[in-house]
């Protein structure tokens, strides 16, 4: 440990091996650096193994997670004994810093049919509201559509106290199940409307019941055109759908 303005920097123990010996004397050493008055300011060899952490698999220490989260990585780091403390808004800055984060990943799914970009042109083009190079008109709308399956419907056994003043809204944790059930909604892309319902199950009668629910509305009963999005689920495919 060695005096720095404007705060403290706290030293670890290197091993021969390469571990960290920090944990045999860090709390003691943190505590002088916390008494000293100042920010605490970890030394760089700290960030690197912190960083070369958050690049393990969980699964490699014995955690059934997919990647780290940053509250998930501060507990291994204190259990490694690499640091004694140490925020999570210190661990999310030092992870955001750097061009290449190997720790943060997207699901995706790759395109597989050789013409997807023909395919997928239309759909874009209608986001954008444009359609074979036309812009929509204003008695034109777009509609994008999804199901979400196996909610599961709960009916809590005592009524939601609402908020009062000093006193926040109380929920009873106890419920009962009533079932799972299906949601459909529809999605008014540019003009930010949603329609919604709740059925026993998917599939293409209960789609229908949702679309006949949205186009005996205005405005898109009196419509000029009424686009609709939708995947290829089998709640919308095939020619008793179409």
């Amino acid at each position: 440990m060695k005096r720095s303005r404007p705060g403290w920097i706290c030293h670890g123990r290197w091993l021969a091996s390469g571990a960290s010996g920090f944990m045999s004397w860090g709390w003691q050493v943190f505590k002088i650096c916390l008494a000293a008055g100042g920010p605490v300011l970890f030394p760089p060899a700290v960030v690197v193994e912190i960083k070369a952490l958050a690049c393990e698999l969980p699964s490699r220490v014995g955690v059934p997670l997919s990647p780290f989260s940053v509250e998930e990585l501060r507990r291994e780091i204190i259990h490694r004994g690499i640091v004694a403390k140490i925020s999570g808004a210190t661990l999310w800055r030092w992870l955001a810093e750097d061009a290449i984060r190997p720790w943060r990943h997207r699901s995706w799914i790759f395109p597989r049919a050789p013409n997807f970009t023909e395919k997928a042109g239309p759909v874009l083009d209608l986001y954008e509201a444009t359609w074979e190079g036309v812009p929509l008109g204003p008695r034109e709308y777009l509609l994008s559509t999804d199901e979400k399956t196996s909610i599961q419907a709960r009916h809590r056994r005592h009524p939601t106290l609402p908020p009062q003043a000093g006193e926040v809204m109380r929920v009873e944790h106890e419920y009962k199940r009533d079932g799972a059930w299906a949601y459909l909604a529809a999605w008014d892309v540019h003009r930010a409307r949603i329609f919604g319902r709740c059925d026993l199950t998917t599939g293409i009668a209960a789609f229908e019941r949702l679309v006949d629910q949205v186009m005996s509305l205005e405005p898109y009963v009196s419509a000029d055109r009424v686009f609709w999005i939708m995947d290829n689920g089998s709640s919308h495919r095939g020619s008793h759908s179409v």
